[in-house]
């Protein structure tokens, strides 16, 4: 519990740790007074609260919901919110919490919806989320936790999972594939390196938002598998080589965003056909052509963003000079990709490549390389290939 002269919550002026109804529940006061009704024994009318029968004898009565969005509330989140055993919803977005998520909410084995969303957390990934064996759907957007996101996390049948806007600065894990959620959220990060293929295996995904994070490397072909896919965005990233033609497989996708990236080449007309696609934005890379399906778009009233390329005869394209030096030394992935036609005996000498200028460089981060005819993993950690401008 927190004291009222703790630095860290200047707005709490007690914390009452009360019995009711076998009921275990925090008393806060806040500048909103929020939990000003939180007095006397009636604790399934007090603010906030909602009562349920207890799962284990329904002639009791427990707290099933806790909803304290947007209270004021400010402090630690104490330890004892953990003796809610038949929680099965805990919101509390938008407080003014600090410190980290207690290992007390381990033992929430009721817990369905968890939204600590905006609330100034910090610290590493609260690995006692995963403890939660009824978790379904999971908010800690907008917080600053950091570090990498345990691959752990993509085994849990999850729904939902909100982790944008924080300072997660891992690698997708190469798990990812594995996950159930409809809608992943990872958006406003640092996450590096590449987007696995097993990303093909996501069967259930809705939305996947990756934009604004540090990712490079080439479009996985396997997006095309994700077939229940609605919205893609992997806007503002470093992402090269073209757009995967498989994509235009995805006949429920209504929003492709691939904004401000490296890619390269013709956009792909099976892309534009996409019967469900309303929303395409390609703008600030480096296609250097467009289908007449896609300029049809425009025509159809939908939304086809492509300034700033290297497309002849559209308006606020790149200089001829900016676009050269990109145009012309493309990145293949599916060419680095596949495997020799013939054994190779020995190792092939290395290709002198010039070093890059220090203001630019951008990487082609491969987890499978093919080499004498065998598939060798890759840590993904460095640049493998890279693609020089000038």
């Amino acid at each position: 519990m927190i004291g009222v002269g703790s630095p860290c919550s200047p707005y709490l002026k007690n914390i009452i740790h009360k019995r009711s109804l076998n009921i275990e529940i925090l008393h806060w006061s806040c500048s909103k007074n929020f939990t000003g009704n939180w007095v006397g024994p009636h604790v399934c009318s007090y603010n906030g609260i909602y009562c349920a029968p207890s799962p284990s004898n329904a002639s009791l009565k427990t707290i099933a919901s806790v909803d304290l969005n947007g209270t004021n509330i400010a402090g630690y989140l104490p330890a004892e919110v953990g003796l809610l055993a038949d929680a099965a919803v805990f919101h509390a977005n938008s407080n003014h919490f600090c410190g980290v998520i207690p290992e007390s909410f381990g033992k929430l084995d009721q817990m369905f919806e968890l939204d600590l969303s905006n609330t100034r957390l910090v610290g590493a990934f609260p690995e006692v989320i995963l403890k939660m064996p009824a978790l379904k759907y999971l908010d800690l957007r907008f917080n600053g936790f950091e570090g990498r996101i345990p691959l752990e996390l993509f085994e849990k049948d999850l729904d939902a999972l909100f982790l944008n806007d924080n300072r997660f600065d891992s690698a997708l894990s190469e798990n990812i594939g594995n996950s159930t959620v409809s809608v992943a959220f990872l958006a406003n990060n640092r996450l590096t390196d590449c987007v696995p293929k097993s990303i093909g295996k996501m069967v259930y995904r809705n939305e996947l938002i990756l934009m604004n994070n540090e990712l490079d490397g080439c479009l996985p072909e396997e997006l095309g598998l994700v077939g229940n896919l609605t919205v893609f965005d992997v806007g503002f990233n470093s992402f090269s080589d073209g757009l995967p033609e498989s994509i235009g497989g995805l006949g429920n996708l209504e929003e492709l965003d691939v904004l401000h990236n490296v890619l390269t080449g013709e956009v792909p007309g099976e892309v534009c056909r996409l019967p469900a696609l309303t929303n395409f934005t390609l703008s600030s890379n480096y296609f250097n052509g467009a289908p007449p399906e896609c300029l049809a778009m425009e025509e159809a009233d939908k939304v086809f963003a492509d300034f700033s390329n290297c497309i002849s005869g559209r308006k606020r394209q790149r200089e001829a000079k900016v676009c050269a030096p990109v145009v012309s030394r493309p990145v293949n992935c599916r060419k680095l990709y596949s495997p020799p036609l013939a054994p190779v005996l020995s190792a092939p000498p290395p290709v002198y490549s010039p070093p890059p200028p220090p203001h630019t460089r951008f990487r082609l981060c491969l987890r499978e390389l093919i080499f004498i005819g065998q598939a060798v993993t890759t840590a993904c950690t460095g640049p493998v290939y890279a693609v020089v401008i000038a």
